[in-house]
Order: C-alpha cells, then structure tokens, then sequence
C-alpha cells in the first residue's frame, strides 16, 4: 500500500520573473499544497550564444543571487544549475519526484517551443506543466476588437484594453502568506559567471542595481517624478523615464504593481506612463496572433522591400560614427551602457531605415545584442513602428529629421556633448550639424571634419527621396 502520509513536491521554475512578491505561478504553486522547490535554469540554449561580456547575463546572474537571499530568508532555497532547460526540468522534476511543474507564461516563439518540448516529455511521466499570466496585465486574445480578431492600430487596443481594466487585474498575489510551503533544502550554490563562461565585470561603471531592491529603488525615485512624466519622457539629457524597463523584462519588478500605481495616482504624466505599459502588452499580443513578425514585416506589402543594405553605412552607425551627432551619441551611449533612451530608439531607427537604406532587421538584431534590456516583442515592435513595416506604423512618408529632432530634444547639446566630446566647443546649430557650420566656428573649437568627427555619411534630403521611393514601389497599385 502507498504511503499516503508522504507530502507531494512540486518545482517553481523562476523564468522572467525573479522576485518572490506578487509572482503569479510561484503563488500558485504554493497554495498547491505541495512542498515547493524553486528553480532557475542558465539555459545553456540562449546562453551559448552570448557573448562574454553581455550585460543581460551579469544582471540576471546578480539577480538570482537576491532571489536566493529572499527564499533562504524564508525558509527555502533556490536550486540553480547551468543547462540546457527542457532537459534540466525534466531530469529536476524526476529527480525529486514532483506532481507539477509551475511556472508563469513565456509568450516568444522559442519559448513556446520549449515549454511544448517540456510538456510534452512531463506528461510522458504523469508530471504535469502548469503556467499563469505574469508578465502582462492582458495577454494573448484576452483584448480583442468587437469582431473577436486581434487589434493592429494601438489607440483603439488601448481603449479597449483601459475599459477591460478593473481591480481584480492589478491586485496582487499574497505570496508571503503561503511561504511556509517552500520545501526545505540543503544550502544550494549558484554557478559563478566565470564557470558560465562570462565576464564577472560586465555590470562595472554602470548605474545599475539588479534585483528586486533595484527595481524598488528605481519605483520610489520615479514616483518623485512621475507627475512630469509626460513633459520630460523625451528629452535625453533630462531625468525623465522609471528607468524600470531591464527590472520589467526580468521581473524584478511586478508589472502589477506598477499599473496600479499609475492607474491610482492619474494626472497626465502618470495616465501617459500607463499607456507606455500598454504599449508593452500590445506588442506581446501581436507577436502572440502573429509569432512570423520576429522574422518578416507585419505588412504583406513589405516583406520583400529591396533595402540596399550598405554594409559600410551599417558599420558606421553600429560605431557611432555617421557624422550625425545625434545619432551617434545615442549609438555610443547603446554600445558603452547596453540602455538606450527611447526617443533616441526611434531617431536611430528611423535613420538607418530611412537615411541609411538598411533593413530593420539588421538594426533590430544590433539592439537585440546590445540592449541589457532587450525584449522580443516590444523591441520587435518598435523596430517596425519606425521602418513603417509593422502594425500602427507611423506611415511611410514620415521620416525624422536627425537635424530637427536634435535641435528639438537636445536643444543645449548636453546629451551629445556626454557621448560626443570632441564636439565640444560647438555650440546651436553648428552642433547639431557640424557639416553646416562655418570654418572659423569649427577651427576655433579645434574640429576638422573627417578626422576629429566624421563627415555625415549620407545627404538627408537625397536618402528622404530615396527612402521614399524604395517604399512607394512595394506598395499595391
């Protein structure tokens, strides 16, 4: 006869969402009641691929070592291994003999295959995958239009998705009132980044705290200034963004939270940041209806646009060194911090699709292996908001201009002067466009174009007319 006494254990699979407060999965699992084993795998399937020095790594790495405080702290452990994570699970799973297997939703295709393999391989062995919504407050077609199809035009998403909204949405899970459930485990060790492969230094010099007291720290200075939200959000050398979005692609930070304080606190600068997390649940639906976006563009139209792709005009603007200041400072500070300002997103998209003729596919990659903060669907997304490829895309015809949207939101220089320092003695208009400044002007600052700060690689108004063309073409009729 079994013995009926023996508790059940269950595994807590940490993925995105490395905090224990208001962690949906984690919350379910331990009301299970089963005894609880939490788990993070370094899944040796995205790790391979990095590069020594990535960021990503190094946040996530220092992040987990918090996660650990916090569960030990409570009575429990966390189990760390370095691995290839479907097989790990499996074999963690069996190992310690466990009913389910929780987790919270992953919505990128690779992941989706994944956690398929997983199910698949646990059902096999009477184990079962259980996932929850956590990252998002709307997931996948739980905001739909009235004909029951997807939005693809972000206004009326959002509307729908604000009318949706309720309490219930943005309350949190009491996790720590069910903590007792952690199943005790011998002291666990976590996998040192040298082991991994990587670079122990990769976060040095940076302003950046990883774990859930960064994610805290970043929420309480931000709440100082949301109110202003909407009037600083664009201006790079100002204070102006939560700086919260490596805490939101990690989970660091609870996505919950964060809704509920803006919708809680309104005003406009509030209600805009709110509709900034809109932003990330719109994208997530779209490449959930639409997983072939991370591959070709949203558009039929576009999928075969002929880009003329400049290998030398790619590389200078990789380098910062397009003779654009703006530009390249914001290409600088992506290079030497792995964070870009999000105005400073779409100029540089922009400029390489549009200036530069490349095709946004190669930009997109560049930022997916730069960005510390880097996420599929929203970085995606954004990518071809700017090329006119995608959903809501700003139209074709529209193009930034480097020169006005410098002289617009960096009007003093002083974001470009921080990137940018051999520009310094420019000033107005010879700073935002060196290449249009007068010879004593540049000769006084101690500037010769070409060999202290690059010539602009491309004529604006020759690339616009290009650009233009090069679209006008692939369009039907």
């Amino acid at each position: 006869m079994a013995n009926t006494s023996v508790k059940q254990k269950a595994l807590f699979w940490f993925r995105r969402d490395l905090r224990v407060h208001d962690n949906a999965g984690l919350y379910h699992a331990l009301k299970s009641g089963a005894d609880v084993l939490p788990v993070f795998v370094f899944d040796r399937d995205i790790l391979d691929g990095l590069p020594q020095s990535d960021r990503r790594v190094a946040f996530i790495h220092a992040s987990v070592h918090a996660l650990q405080a916090e569960l030990r702290a409570a009575g429990g452990d966390l189990i760390t291994v370095h691995d290839h994570a479907a097989a790990a699970i499996v074999r963690l799973a069996r190992q310690h003999d466990v009913c389910a297997v929780y987790t919270n939703h992953d919505y990128e295709p690779a992941a989706q295959a994944r956690d398929a393999t997983v199910r698949h391989t646990l059902q096999q062995a009477g184990v079962e995958l259980l996932t929850f919504k956590d990252q998002v407050i709307f997931e996948r077609d739980e905001v739909l239009t009235q004909a029951g199809g997807m939005f693809s035009v972000f206004t009326p998403y959002k509307r729908a998705w604000m009318q949706k909204l309720d309490a219930f949405h943005l309350k949190a899970y009491p996790v720590k009132k069910y903590l007792a459930a952690l199943a005790p485990l011998p002291p666990q060790t976590i996998p040192t980044l040298q082991h991994m492969g990587f670079a122990a230094d990769a976060l040095a010099g940076l302003r950046i705290t990883p774990g859930i007291d960064g994610g805290e720290q970043l929420f309480e200075d931000f709440k100082n200034r949301i109110n202003r939200y909407h009037e600083t959000r664009d201006f790079p050398a100002v204070k102006g963004p939560s700086y919260l979005s490596v805490h939101l692609r990690f989970g660091t930070v609870s996505i919950r939270e964060l809704a509920a304080y803006a919708q809680h606190r309104g005003g406009e600068g509030a209600s805009t940041w709110l509709g900034e997390l809109i932003w990330r649940d719109f994208y997530a639906q779209i490449l959930w209806h639409r997983p072939e976006v991370a591959q070709q563009a949203f558009k039929p139209e576009y999928v075969h646009l002929p880009f003329p792709n400049p290998q030398d005009l790619f590389e200078a603007w990789c380098e910062g060194r397009t003779g654009y200041p703006l530009v390249d400072a914001a290409m600088r500070q992506l290079n030497q911090t792995g964070y870009m300002h999000n105005r400073l997103r779409m100029v540089t998209a922009s400029f390489l699709v549009k200036d530069l003729l490349v095709d946004w596919r190669w930009g997109e990659r560049y930022f997916a292996d730069k960005l510390i903060d880097f996420d599929l669907a929203s970085n995606n997304g954004g990518w071809q908001w700017a090329a006119s490829t995608g959903c809501d895309a700003q139209p074709y015809f529209r193009i930034f201009n480097p020169v006005t949207q410098s002289e617009k939101f960096d009007a003093e220089g002083k974001f470009i002067l921080r990137y940018c320092p051999e520009l310094t003695g420019l000033s107005g208009k010879a700073l935002h466009a060196p290449w249009l400044a007068k010879p004593g002007v540049l000769a006084s600052a101690g500037i010769r174009l070409g060999h202290d700060y690059p010539e602009p690689v491309v004529d604006h108004g020759v690339q616009r007319d290009l650009a233009l063309a090069l679209f006008k073409k692939a369009r039907p009729g």
